[in-house]
């Protein structure tokens, strides 16, 4: 068991990507805070994903070439038991798996979350089987020019990404996210362990591995968190507070809370951004590292009053929408667009 697994439970290869596609847009008072950085890290979320479609090897090139300190593999499971990075289990929306008819009998409806979802499911699909897809944009409307690219980039595993990230020469972590673990659960599954084990035989299982490890589901860290001792963070999604009892024992278990943007600055019943809570301040004072998802520069995504235009494909001020969570002190923020990460924090 590891250190962190002991305390959890007693407490409860690619060139550079730039050279392979033309992009239309310019990618321009507890413990001591543990680990504070001078300047909050940069997450790719699934990658450089508001430019190629997501969770491919070539979005999570870009995103290091567009100087993102961290890639976000989301991970969910194959039949035969490989951590695929995708973002849901359900294969419909981001690949072609629907124009391929020998996989029509595929289809079928699951309960995830407890919610019924019909569509073409990774986990009745070996590898060998998902590597005859290919990635497609899952927001088409808003992003033409990455699904210029559908059809190109074949899907990778979670330890293609490591290989990837073993050929650069720079330091970047990857944070990969263990997706509907209890749908795993109950179909006898277990990403916890997948993960785990990769990790362990890949000799990244440590405190300071390049490696961070998330979930949206508490148990399945602590699950985890028995087996690796990597950095854990909780990823907490919605609006409203968070109490000081939930923080403590966050603080007890855990490295960082991974937060909706609302959580921090709430919106306003006109979708407008309003003042912001305490919740970084109170995560801080309990040696919480704060994350912040998603920053993404289309119009329908962000705040009412920094939106430009009435396109909702268009660009608005998303430095003002990264400037205002800087300014509060967060460690980290998730984006589709690393490079206006990157630039407005070091502006």
């Amino acid at each position: 068991m590891s250190r962190k697994g002991t305390l959890l439970r007693g407490a409860a290869v690619l060139a550079a990507a730039g050279a392979l596609i033309g992009l239309t847009a310019s990618p321009a008072a507890a413990k001591p805070h543990h680990d504070r950085h001078d300047e909050p890290l940069v997450i790719a979320h699934r990658g450089a994903s508001g430019y190629l479609p997501e969770h491919t090897l070539e979005a999570y090139a870009l995103a290091v070439e567009l100087g993102a300190d961290v890639i976000e593999p989301d991970l969910v499971l194959t039949k035969d038991g490989e951590l695929l990075a995708r973002h849901e289990p359900v294969l419909d929306e981001t690949t072609d798996v629907a124009s391929h008819p020998e996989f029509a009998d595929r289809r079928t409806t699951k309960l995830v979350d407890g919610r019924p979802v019909t569509g073409f499911f990774a986990d009745d699909f070996t590898l060998a089987e998902l590597k005859t897809l290919r990635a497609e944009e899952r927001l088409p409307d808003l992003r033409p020019a990455s699904a210029a690219h559908d059809g190109e980039f074949q899907l990778v595993t979670y330890d293609e990404v490591l290989d990837y990230v073993d050929t650069l020469d720079e330091r970047v972590i990857t944070y990969p996210e263990m997706k509907h673990p209890s749908y795993y659960e109950d179909k006898g599954m277990s990403i916890e362990d997948a993960l785990a084990d990769l990790l362990e035989e890949r000799k990244l299982d440590r405190k300071r591995s390049p490696v961070w490890v998330q979930s949206f589901e508490y148990e399945s860290l602590l699950d985890i968190a028995e087996r690796v001792d990597n950095r854990i963070g909780l990823n907490i999604d919605g609006q409203g507070p968070i109490s000081d009892a939930d923080l403590d024992e966050y603080a007890d278990t855990l490295d960082t809370v991974s937060l909706n943007k609302n959580r921090i600055f709430p919106r306003a019943a006109d979708g407008s951004i309003s003042e912001p809570t305490d919740i970084v301040e109170r995560a801080h004072d309990r040696g919480l590292d704060v994350h912040v998802w998603t920053f993404r520069a289309e119009n329908s995504f962000l705040p009412a009053n920094l939106r430009e235009g009435d396109d909702p494909a268009a660009w608005g001020d998303i430095e003002a929408e990264f400037e205002l969570f800087y300014d509060l002190g967060v460690d980290a923020v998730f984006s589709d667009f690393p490079d206006l990460a990157v630039a407005a924090r070091d502006c």
